[in-house]
């Protein structure tokens, strides 16, 4: 699938490393916000019996995929396995291997960067929102975060971006 999409130059304009960390800032957002629904106390009569642990269980859910793509960034900016095992308490061999699916599914987002579907007519990305869309999670997160006063412009402004390509010179005739 060579076909190009308005978001391919978006994302040329951030490197690797920088994409998997606007996943990472996405999936931290979804624990936050995960975790938050846990705090008010308003709309407990209205939840069934087991609901709050429903949440909580779904708060570990989440955290999971926050850790993931978090080892996935820590590898983009050169970290390396025994660096990563260390806070994970394993040995860098174990921390490889349990990551190494989403580790490969990510690399391969890059080669392949999307499936059809099953009638095979949409191109279904491969990577997450977040990197396949950067701009759109660049807007999203800085937001978020100027809501929750992180600050403004606090996810974007740390990215590690890609050089810009070189122009060619312009011919005069």
């Amino acid at each position: 699938m060579t076909e190009t999409t308005p978001y391919d130059a978006d994302r040329a304009r951030f490197t690797r490393q920088a994409l998997a960390r606007l996943v990472l800032c996405d999936h931290a957002t979804d624990v936050a916000e995960g975790a938050a629904g846990l705090v008010a106390t308003e709309n407990d009569p209205d939840t069934g019996p087991g609901g709050r642990v429903s949440q909580a269980f779904q708060l570990i859910e989440l955290a999971e995929r926050a850790l993931a793509s978090a080892v996935i960034y820590e590898r983009e900016r050169g970290s390396s396995w025994a660096e990563i095992a260390q806070y994970l308490e394993l040995g860098p061999g174990e921390a490889e291997e349990r990551f190494a699916a989403k580790l490969d599914g990510w690399n391969t987002a890059f080669d392949v960067p999307y499936r059809l579907d099953a009638t095979g007519r949409k191109r279904i990305p491969q990577l997450p929102t977040a990197a396949y869309d950067p701009a759109w999670a660049c807007d999203q997160l800085d937001r978020w975060a100027s809501l929750q006063r992180i600050g403004i412009e606090a996810v974007s402004f740390g990215l590690v971006m890609a050089a810009p390509e070189e122009e060619s010179p312009s011919v005069t005739p």
